[in-house]
């Protein structure tokens, strides 16, 4: 399986259903809190081709955007092929 990394803040509504979604498929991820680590978002904003919200999602390196491009790839019938890739 790919490696999953995915920067979120402690209250945002968007990221818990991300998390919850990645969970319920079993997934294991790398959750980076850019709201206690602000120095992060830099970091996040320039992988993510300058997108600023959170969630922000990773797979296999690859930005796929963030919670609602995570569940649209869920019911496309993609999300597993590219955990698997």
């Amino acid at each position: 399986m790919k490696r999953v990394e995915i920067y979120v803040t402690r209250t945002c509504p968007f990221c818990i259903m991300a998390k919850r979604l990645l969970d319920k498929k079993g997934v294991a991820y790398e959750e980076t809190d850019v709201g206690a680590q602000p120095q992060l978002r830099a970091e996040m904003m320039q992988r993510a081709n300058g997108r600023r919200t959170v969630p922000q999602i990773f797979i296999g390196g690859e930005s796929i955007g963030g919670c609602d491009e995570l569940h649209a790839l869920e019911h496309a019938g993609k999300l597993d092929a590219m955990l698997a890739g």
